[in-house]
This record gives C-alpha cells, structure tokens and sequence, in this order.
C-alpha cells in the first residue's frame, strides 16, 4: 500500500519512515512482551497457589502498584534507581542489548502486572473446577496438577488479554521511546503529530489499527488449541 509522501521529510515516503521504525519497535516490544508475560504469570500463578499468604497479598499489592503507576513514572523511578544509583544500564540511546532491556522492562511491567491479576483470578477459579480435584485424588504431583492441568484452562483469559496488549505494548512505547532516545515508529509517530505531518500519523494510525485486528484474530483463532470446548466454524 503505497501511503504517500512524509509532509515534513522531504523526499521520505511513509512507507520508508515505518519500515525504518517498524522493526526497532518490534524488537522493544517483542522484549516487553516477553517481561510481561514471564514476571506476569510466574507472579499470578505463585499468587493463587498460595492464596492468603504473605506473599499473595505482597504480589497483588506490587501488581495494584504497577497497574496504577503511569509508564514514565515506572521509567523515571527505574533511570533513577538502575542509571544513577546503580549504574546497571545505560541511560538511553539504541545499538546494543544492553540498551534494550531498561525500556523493555519499564514498558513491560504494567502490563506484567494486569497479566498476574488476571491470571491469579483464572487460576483460582479452575483450581476449583472438578477435573482438578480428580487429578488430585488420583495422587498427582501439586506440580503436575497446576502445570499440566490446571494452568492450559487458566491461560484462556490471559490469551484474551494478549490481543489489544500486543498492540497496546507497541502504541505505549510512544512515551518510552521519546524517554530512552529509542529511534521506533513511536518516535516518529510522536514527531508526526507534533509537526502537523497527516500523512505520517494516518500512515502510523492504520499500522496500529491492522496491527490490532490481526492480533485479536489470531487470539480467537488460538481458543481452539488451548480449549478442546471451543470449535471454531
């Protein structure tokens, strides 16, 4: 789809603009992604299976505070702590690893925290089904129990979740690519729209629409193979 000229880039088509920033966004978001999952449903599942415990009530007030807390805040505090204080990682820019994993971890924490809600409240209602106090009787392992059993019927709300995140992952990183000097489509995007630039923002608007779209549908498409209940016609 040929999107036209860039207004304020001369000689830029939108096209060339997005497929620079494209990939640099993917990799960010795709490592976000990772953080959230991973710290989102080790923190859920530790939750529910030690419902009431200390370390429940710990883990849901650490996910209450990252939903509240708003992105740039998480990324300020973080600079702080892990720039300055303890000088772990750069300060900004793009070009190595090392560079990647302050933003990825401060994009990705929010959504690591709706992931451990969610999958805290999914796991506490399936643990309670039948078929796992059956598993139980039959003298299985708590392990097995809960990781081949329980969690595939747990994973069902947070595959829903997936979808608008994915987007949503790659549409926040509006605030933290402007904050880490990261050169992604959000960047670009912001540009766009500080600069009156149409056709880069419709460009960068339509990209995100798609983007959406396809996610949701590969979630609906993905039912199937976690839940054996669901047909898909």
């Amino acid at each position: 789809v040929d999107l036209g000229y860039s207004f304020k880039r001369g000689g830029y088509t939108v096209n060339r603009v997005i497929a620079e920033g494209l990939p640099v966004s993917i990799a960010l978001g795709s490592l976000a992604l990772t953080f959230a999952l991973t710290l989102g449903l080790v923190a859920g599942i530790t939750s529910a299976v030690n419902r009431g415990s200390f370390a429940d009530l710990a883990l849901m007030s650490l996910a209450t505070l990252g939903i509240a807390l708003p992105t740039f805040v998480i990324a300020g505090v973080s600079i702080i702590l892990f720039v300055f204080l303890i000088p772990i990682f750069p300060a900004a820019g793009w070009g190595s690893f090392d560079q990647l994993l302050l933003p990825a971890l401060c994009l990705g924490l929010p959504y690591a925290a709706d992931v451990a809600r969610i999958s805290r409240t999914s796991m506490l209602d399936v643990l309670s089904q039948d078929h796992i106090r059956t598993a139980r009787a039959k003298g299985l392992s708590p392990a097995r129990v809960i990781w081949g059993h329980a969690l595939p019927g747990a994973l069902l709300p947070v595959v829903s979740f997936l979808g608008p995140a994915t987007a949503g992952i790659l549409t926040g990183s509006l605030v933290i690519e402007q904050i880490f000097a990261i050169p992604g489509l959000g960047s670009h995007f912001v540009h766009a729209a500080l600069q009156r630039d149409y056709t880069l923002a419709m460009g960068c608007v339509l990209l995100y629409t798609v983007l959406l779209y396809a996610m949701n549908t590969l979630v609906d498409l993905s039912y199937s193979h976690l839940d054996p209940r669901v047909e898909l016609e």
